[in-house]
């Protein structure tokens, strides 16, 4: 696909994924909403499993979970596992309100019924994080940029023993001529 039709989707999925997030907004103070960030990565993809997960209380406390996965698989069931240990990880802290971001475009389509997917292994971890929607009060998916989800990278790229990116430290020379 060619750049400008790379661009048109991405702009077609945020205006989908602002729709949704727009109809689970919030009606109450953002000092009762929890914050958690997920991330999956399988190495190689597919291979091995890991997932990383970041829970911010409305205190401001903060959990971590790195884990590798006994399980293979590919980097979107790594996403949606990685989505359903946020889940599990915020309802036994006790959240109930809860804003849940993710780099995973695909994972978030899936899980708010914006895209669907005909591969068994996706499909039973999709229903699975709808299960656990149903598990909160409120619930917002929201799609942020690889760069903005550092800490949940950092996170599932450990639990498979890789190096941390260092996402825009490293700048390409340019050639002289």
């Amino acid at each position: 696909m060619h750049q400008a039709g790379q661009n048109l989707l991405m702009e077609i999925t945020e205006t989908q994924i602002a729709q949704a997030h727009d109809a689970l907004s919030f009606e109450h103070p953002a000092d009762t909403c929890w914050q958690a960030w997920f991330d999956g990565s399988a190495k190689p993809n597919p291979g091995t499993l890991g997932i990383g997960l970041v829970l911010l209380s409305p205190l401001e406390q903060r959990y971590e979970k790195s884990e590798r996965l006994a399980c293979q698989g590919c980097n979107n069931e790594a996403e949606l596992y990685a989505l359903c240990a946020v889940f599990e990880m915020a309802f036994a802290a006790g959240a109930r309100r809860l804003l849940v971001r993710g780099d995973s475009d695909v994972a978030i389509r899936y899980v708010l019924k914006l895209d669907s997917t005909t591969i068994e292994p996706l499909k039973t971890q999709v229903a699975q994080a709808q299960q656990w929607l149903e598990c909160f009060d409120e619930v917002c998916l929201q799609w942020i940029p690889r760069h903005r989800n550092r800490d949940a990278d950092r996170l599932s790229r450990q639990a498979l023993g890789l190096p941390e990116k260092l996402l825009g430290l490293i700048k390409k020379k340019r050639r002289q001529r």
